[in-house]
């Protein structure tokens, strides 16, 4: 673990760096002025935890905390990742880098954090490598779960993408919508051609949360031919998974909160734009339902993957 806490101390200094050149430069982050100095502290208390680790100090709960609130500056990277690649844009350049150093940060500590388990291994040498297993069925139930919530979002996806209509919109209507927020070429290909490219991601996503309990997600297929037969290193599908749940679990449940309340007339919808306050409800009820289910399920997946393949 000496090595663990130096990293995580280079890390934390880097991401000190970070926060205060924001703070001192006026530079605001997450819409505001104080998150930079919030960072700025996240940075020095793990580079300080990061040296304590490295002369082994009894820090493992401090470790989690920190990995806690790196995660918390990492929410809705997963979303700067989609509009980056459809959009060629991201809405804040400092808000998507502090987002990625954090999701490196929370990577790390919680890295460093489990290694610091009582008894945990110092290194993989003479370490045994589980058998391929399939998560208990109450995993796989959860499997099921996330995968049945995020079908009505994929079909109302498919729905825009062939020109239908659903909640008062249609599927023109939609496109002209991506051309005017400045879509990039590729994703308004996909959509001509009757494909959505959120509903391709979300049916990625199933592919991963099925490969997470099955044990065809430990082993490479035979159609992957150099890798035919090996085993799948564990970070491969572990940190889509972490970043996923960790953007998509909490988004969705608090975005079926916020959904709760515009329901019962306490606070009004932002339409965007859709046509009605029922509609935007249709459509926000069918979108955070997906989201939280399937990032609880994904998080309830990863950690069983975790704990299957050896960690």
């Amino acid at each position: 673990m000496v090595k663990n806490g130096w990293v995580v101390a280079g890390w934390g200094l880097g991401y000190a760096g970070f926060g205060l050149g924001c703070a001192l430069s006026g530079t605001g982050l997450f819409g505001a002025g104080w998150p930079a100095w919030a960072v700025t502290g996240v940075g020095v208390a793990s580079a300080a935890t990061g040296v304590a680790v490295a002369r082994r100090g009894p820090v493992r709960w401090l470790v989690w905390l920190l990995c806690a609130a790196a995660s918390v500056g990492a929410w809705s990277l997963l979303m700067d990742l989609v509009t980056l690649l459809f959009g060629q844009r991201v809405d804040s350049v400092p808000d998507a880098a502090g987002r990625v150093l954090a999701a490196v940060g929370a990577v790390l500590l919680a890295r460093t954090a489990l290694g610091l388990r009582p008894g945990a291994r110092g290194g993989p040498a003479g370490r045994a490598v589980p058998a391929p297993t399939a998560a208990p069925p109450t995993v796989q139930l959860a499997a099921w779960a996330g995968t049945v919530a995020f079908f009505p979002y994929v079909l109302m996806k498919l729905v825009w993408a062939l020109g239908g209509t659903f909640a008062g919109i249609s599927g023109d209507e939609m496109y002209a919508g991506y051309v005017r927020n400045g879509s990039s070429g590729f994703w308004l290909l996909l959509e001509r051609r009757g494909l959505d490219g959120t509903m391709l991601l979300a049916l990625l996503g199933v592919f991963l949360l099925w490969g997470l309990v099955r044990p065809w997600g430990q082993v490479f297929p035979r159609w992957v031919l150099p890798l035919s037969g090996r085993r799948v290193p564990r970070w491969l599908p572990l940190t889509p998974a972490l970043l996923g749940a960790a953007t998509l679990a909490p988004y969705g449940l608090c975005g079926i909160g916020y959904l709760a309340l515009c329901t019962a007339g306490v606070t009004r919808i932002r339409l965007g734009a859709l046509p009605s306050e029922l509609s935007a409800l249709e459509v926000g009820w069918v979108g955070m339902c997906g989201f939280a289910g399937y990032g609880v399920a994904l998080v309830v997946a990863a950690r069983s993957y975790w704990r299957r393949t050896g960690a």
